[in-house]
């Protein structure tokens, strides 16, 4: 039963790289929906980093709509219940593991 539930999660965790279309002792069919949304959350943070650039721009021109739209942006975060960022938190790191567990794996 482990070595099932370990096997998925060391190709689902793969899905992009080298071994995935390897041979290997078990098999997972390819499900195209888990390999577009598994990394759309880490998207959701790049663009939320990369919000700060024109944020940046629009203080320099406007500090005061800059400040408005920081306001705007902080309250909408504090209103995001807690467990929700826990929730964040622990599928980044779960990925983040499960991805390089799965490398090492592949390491001959």
């Amino acid at each position: 039963m482990w070595d099932d539930i370990l096997c998925s999660i060391g190709k689902h965790a793969m899905s992009g790289d080298r071994l995935a279309t390897s041979e290997s002792s078990c098999a997972v069919p390819r499900d195209v929906w888990v390999e577009r949304a598994r990394p759309t959350f880490l998207y959701v943070m790049y663009g939320l980093i990369l919000w700060s650039i024109p944020l940046g721009l629009l203080a320099a021109v406007r500090p005061d709509l800059a400040a408005a739209v920081t306001r705007a942006m902080s309250a909408y975060f504090n209103g995001l219940p807690e467990p929700l960022y826990a929730l964040f938190g622990t599928g980044y790191v779960g990925y983040t593991v499960a991805r390089q567990w799965g490398k090492a794996q592949a390491r001959p």
